[in-house]
C-alpha cells in the first residue's frame, strides 16, 4: 500500500515505539491519529507535526474510546492503516516474596496487551470496509466488481500491524502475564488475516526484542549495557526508528500477511 495521503491509527503512539512510528508515517506522507493515555504527550506531539496528525486520548480496552479515534481517522480521510504499539509491562513470579502472583494484575495485562490489540484490530477492519463498500452476510466482500487488482478495485483496502515481544516465545522469570499477552497477540495474528483476506485487509505482527524505549532509559545504564550485550547481532539495543521502518514496509509491501516478525537481532532470551 502506498502510504502517502493514507490515514493510520498509531496505539500508543505518543512515545517509544509508537511516536517512532508515527514520525515515520507522517514522513512518508500519511496522516496519523495518535491514540494513547490522557496523560501522554500525545497533544505535545501533534501540536509538533502539525496538521498532519491529531491525538485522542484512549484506552485500548474500551470500545467507546477506539471508536473515538477511529471517528478522527475518518475526519482525516478513513482509515487504511492501524498499528496496535500500546501495551503494560509486569515483572512478578507465579510465586515470590511476597506470595503468589495476584489475579487482579496477571488479567489486567491481558486486557490491555491482548484484548486491547484486539479491540482495535476488530473496529480497524470494520472502519476499512466502511471505506469502499459492504460486507454481505456471509462476510463475502460486497464492494468488488472483480479481482483485486482490476480496474476500479483495489488490491487492499487496509493493514493492521500489531506489537508482540519476544517474551511470546522466550518468556522469562517473572513474565507469565506479559509473556501470555504477547502470545495470544502473535496467536492471533494468522486468523484474523485468514478472516479478513477476502475483505483485502492484510495483518502482520512485530516482535521486538530489546529496544531503547523510555522503560529502557527507566534502567540504570549498566543495566541497559548487559542486556544490549546479550544482542548477537547489532551488539546494541535496538533503535525505535528500526522499529517504525519495518512497519512502513509491511504497509508497503502486499505479499507481508499472517506473519510474525521477530526484531530482535538474533536475541534469545535466557531464564532471566
Amino acid at each position: 500500500m502506498e502510504i502517502a495521503g493514507k490515514v493510520a491509527l498509531v496505539t500508543g503512539g505518543a512515545s517509544g515505539l509508537g511516536r517512532a512510528t508515527v514520525e515515520e508515517l507522517v514522513g512518508a506522507g500519511a496522516r496519523v491519529v495518535v491514540a494513547d493515555l490522557p496523560g501522554s504527550p500525545g497533544q505535545a506531539l501533534a501540536d509538533s507535526l502539525g496538521d498532519a496528525v491529531r491525538f485522542v486520548p484512549t484506552d485500548v480496552t474500551s470500545e467507546d474510546d477506539v471508536s473515538r479515534a477511529l471517528d478522527a481517522a475518518a475526519d482525516l480521510g478513513g482509515l487504511h492503516v492501524a498499528v496496535s504499539c500500546a501495551g503494560i509491562v509486569l515483572a512478578r513470579r507465579v510465586l515470590g516474596r511476597n506470595g503468589v502472583h495476584d489475579l487482579a494484575s496477571f488479567a489486567k495485562v491481558v486486557s490491555v496487551n491482548l484484548v486491547g490489540t484486539f479491540n482495535v484490530a476488530r473496529l480497524a477492519a470494520e472502519r476499512m470496509v466502511a471505506l469502499d463498500g459492504a460486507v454481505g452476510a456471509d462476510g463475502a466482500d460486497g464492494a468488488a466488481a472483480g479481482a483485486p487488482g482490476d480496474i476500479g478495485v483495489p488490491e487492499e483496502r487496509g493493514v493492521i500491524v500489531n506489537t508482540a515481544s519476544v517474551a511470546a516465545f522466550d518468556g522469562q522469570v517473572g513474565q507469565a502475564a506479559y509473556a501470555a499477552s504477547k502470545g495470544g497477540v502473535a496467536a492471533m495474528t494468522l486468523p484474523l488475516a485468514r478472516d479478513l483476506a477476502d475483505l483485502r485487509i492484510r495483518v502482520m505482527t512485530i516482535a521486538p526484542g530489546i529496544f531503547s524505549t523510555p522503560m529502557m532509559a527507566s534502567l540504570p545504564a549498566e543495566a541497559q549495557e548487559s542486556l544490549a550485550a546479550q544482542v548477537p547481532h547489532p551488539r546494541r539495543l535496538g533503535r525505535p526508528e528500526e522499529f517504525a521502518r519495518l512497519v512502513r514496509t509491511i504497509v508497503e509491501n502486499p505479499m507481508l500477511n499472517g506473519e510474525v516478525i521477530r526484531l530482535d537481532g538474533g536475541i534469545r532470551m535466557a531464564p532471566r
